[in-house]
């Protein structure tokens, strides 16, 4: 029997991409912060750089890229998926309400008489 592949992050340079795209990520945040005082676009622009980078050198990772071939992966899955029609969901919707609404007063029904059964007739208490 085969043992199960785990993937990690193995060589030197992966780590080191993914340890720059989250130092470029904290880098966005605190520039943000520090440019306060120099205005909005000066702060926005800071911070829309830094994550940018940061994404770059992410997807440029192999980790990026197999989040690029799984979100592909998905788009294609998705595709194939045959949706039901309108009519079809009505119904089914309908189904469950009705479903739900006849659990609903069979609760309700058990819950009174069990009630009355405990509380009238066995503990004698009146309400």
């Amino acid at each position: 029997m085969a043992s199960p592949q785990v993937e990690t992050v193995g060589t030197g340079a992966e780590k080191m991409k993914l340890a720059l795209a989250a130092g470029l990520v904290l880098a966005a945040i605190v520039a943000f912060y520090m440019l306060a005082k120099q205005g909005q676009l000066a702060q926005w622009g800071a911070l829309l750089a830094c994550l940018v980078a940061a994404g770059a050198v992410f997807f440029a990772s192999e980790t990026g890229k197999q989040l690029i071939g799984f979100g592909r992966d998905s788009v294609r899955e998705v595709k194939k998926v045959v949706w039901p029609a309108r009519k079809e969901t009505v119904q089914m919707t309908a189904y469950v309400f009705g479903f739900v609404l006849i659990m609903a007063i069979f609760l309700w029904v058990t819950d009174k008489t069990l009630e009355w059964l405990i509380f009238d007739l066995i503990l004698g208490w009146k309400k």
